[in-house]
């Protein structure tokens, strides 16, 4: 039986391979860690609480998310 795979899933229930920090800098080790799911989805989670929830987004929505940082619609979030 496949396991499900849900938004706020206990990300440690993803396994413990295959997380990065591409968001990685000089902020004490506190940062977002992504993981790439088999089926192209991705998962997010906060790296000082692996255990904590997961959220899962399309490749669409990470894709667009990523878009549009790139992009400065998020640049509302600094400062």
């Amino acid at each position: 039986m496949d396991r499900v795979i849900y938004n706020g899933m206990p990300a440690n229930e993803l396994g413990a391979d295959g997380w990065r920090k591409p968001w990685s800098g000089g902020n004490g080790g506190s940062c977002v860690e992504a993981k790439k799911l088999n089926d192209g989805r991705v998962a997010l989670r906060q790296s000082t609480d692996p255990h904590g929830p997961a959220l899962i987004y399309t490749n669409h929505e990470i894709t667009t998310f990523i878009q549009g940082a790139k992009a400065g619609d998020a640049d509302f979030l600094l400062g």
